[in-house]
């Protein structure tokens, strides 16, 4: 047995597995050739941010397109930033909106586990590969040493880092490691690099094509004095024995490539292709930087979740800045679905994309405005549940009267869009509900003040003598024009204004005094629809209450 292998053995007594066996463990995924085996690799640390959404997103369609695979793994083994619970949540979160991993921590699978603080001996198997392999050693550096080492570094203007000369523990021989092991010192693994900073590599990324990076010189730490590993080591351990083929990740992790390469080299592992997404932007004093999660609240997906925007609108609105192409496809294929439509690493942009708020709103519009009534209705009413408890309430005292409400010219070429989310909704059509129209006559109601209270009575008489609501909408209101014309009001507003002196008002003002006494405010959605769903008894029963506050 060599020393290598006995320092080996030392560290790592009692193994289970050998190398050999988690090849065989883990054997490559049988899938066609083109298919892709990605991966989201969240830590439990806080919300989904919206640019792990966006790279999810990317991560999971890739996998679909080629019939491959998508996973979810939990990077926990920085136990100091853990937040309980979160890992779940996030997960949760991506279902939410629609993505769902063949294979994560919950739902478990044939290359987990899929928690990292439950592959110890994974990592422990391979660093006992490395030792022998003569790649990897002991450290018995103490904080205080190596922060004396970073200020002398800084002080003679080298790179800072333990690496060469300053890895002071990699020129310990063997038997020096061993004796320091069995007194008891503490250490920590690293890896040894066998690079140098002076010298370049290139490397090929699936989006910025071929890239010149400086090597990697750096003896990294791998394991950690709590005996778990460190994010570079644990990426290179999952992603080979996962059988990840493809890694999309945020272009902040570019600095890390050369270090990623030069641990699958050590190990003679086929590395994964690479490709670095843009950073999702934000624009502040004319410039951009990343997006927040301290300072810009749709940093957090639940930002959209909590005011309600339509999930379709966030993942349509995510395409747009996944591919170059995609809207141009978009206004060819108006109603198919997003995901019909492939995307491509070659038509990712470069630079970071701006995160566009209002651009989010638009779409959403858009695809609230193309729902069918019920189905606006039901993700309508599963959104109030959650967040706006009285606007569920009022739904279900009658589905079918909320839907009803909705359907306003909903439908046909040009549907009206009024909402660009769900909370949008209750506060255009509050007033379609007895108690909220009651509510508004607590104050006082927006009647041009030109008429008075005797006109107004005399308006809403007129009205009520012949409401007309069993007619078509053209004639109900060339009606509503001849009631008003009956009493004094001009046909439009053009004529009267020829003539003030001949007329009360317009049929605009007629218009508004019935508006205003039926729904206690001056827009509404269209208001022949809206007569006729409230049906003439509640109309009346609305005006002799309207009355009473003049």
């Amino acid at each position: 047995m060599t020393k290598l292998e006995l320092l080996a053995n030392l560290i790592y007594p009692n193994l289970r597995e050998t190398l050999d066996d988690l090849e065989k463990k883990y054997p490559k995924r049988n899938l066609d050739e083109q298919a892709m085996v990605t991966r989201f690799a969240p830590s439990p640390t806080g919300f989904l941010h919206t640019g792990s959404l966006f790279a999810s997103l990317i991560s999971w369609r890739l996998a679909k397109q080629t019939n491959g695979v998508f996973f979810c793994r939990l990077e926990d083994t920085d136990t100091k930033r853990e937040i309980a619970g979160t890992g779940d949540l996030v997960l949760n979160e991506l279902s939410i909106f629609g993505i769902n991993p063949d294979e994560s921590f919950i739902a478990g699978g044939a290359y987990g586990p899929y928690r990292q603080s439950e592959r110890k001996e994974l990592y422990d198997t391979i660093i006992k590969e490395l030792i022998i392999r003569g790649r990897a050693y002991p450290c018995f550096c103490s904080h205080d040493t190596l922060n004396q080492m970073r200020e002398y570094q800084e002080s003679i203007k080298v790179n800072p880092g333990y690496y060469g000369e300053y890895a002071t523990c990699r020129k310990l021989s063997v038997d020096e490691m061993i004796e320091k092991i069995k007194n008891g010192e503490s250490f920590v693994m690293r890896f040894k690099s066998m690079g140098h900073h002076d010298n370049k590599i290139t490397i090929h990324d699936e989006i910025r094509g071929t890239l010149e990076l400086t090597q990697n010189d750096q003896d990294i730490v791998i394991m950690k004095g709590d005996g778990l590993p460190t994010y570079h080591f644990a990426h290179l351990v999952d992603d080979h024995f996962m059988r990840t083929t493809h890694i999309t990740r945020g272009e902040e992790w570019m600095p890390s490539l050369p270090i990623h390469i030069e641990l699958f080299e050590a190990m003679d592992w086929v590395k994964p292709y690479y490709a670095h997404l843009p950073v999702i932007m934000k624009l502040e004093d004319g410039r951009k930087r990343k997006l927040s999660k301290r300072k810009d609240p749709e940093a957090a997906v639940s930002f959209f979740l909590e005011a309600g925007y339509p999930i379709e609108g966030i993942m349509e609105y995510l395409m747009t800045i996944a591919n170059s192409n995609f809207e141009e496809w978009r206004l060819n294929n108006l109603t198919a679905n997003i995901y019909d439509f492939n995307l491509s690493f070659d038509k990712m942009t470069l630079d970071g994309a701006l995160f566009d708020l209002e651009k989010v709103q638009s779409i959403s519009k858009e695809r609230l405005g193309a729902m069918s009534s019920d189905e606006i209705g039901q993700k309508a009413l599963a959104w109030a549940i959650k967040y706006q408890p009285d606007f569920a309430k009022a739904i279900n005292q009658d589905f079918y009267y909320f839907k009803a409400i909705l359907s306003i010219e909903r439908g046909g070429e040009k549907p009206r869009k009024d909402y660009t989310r769900y909370s949008d909704i209750f506060p255009i059509i509050d007033f379609m509900y007895d108690e909220y129209f009651d509510k508004a006559l607590n104050v006082e109601l927006p009647f041009n003040p030109i008429f008075t209270k005797e006109q107004k009575i005399i308006v809403l008489e007129k009205f009520l003598s012949n409401p007309a609501l069993d007619l078509d909408e053209e004639s109900w209101f060339n009606n509503l024009k001849q009631l008003g014309n009956e009493i004094g009001f001009a046909p439009n507003a053009k004529e009267y204004k020829k003539n003030k002196e001949a007329f009360l008002g317009h049929i605009g003002d007629f218009a508004e005094i019935i508006r205003i006494s039926i729904s206690g405010r001056k827009n509404t959605p269209n208001f022949y629809h809206v007569l006729r769903i409230l049906g003439l008894e509640r109309i009346k029963n609305r005006i002799i209450k309207t009355v009473k506050t003049f």
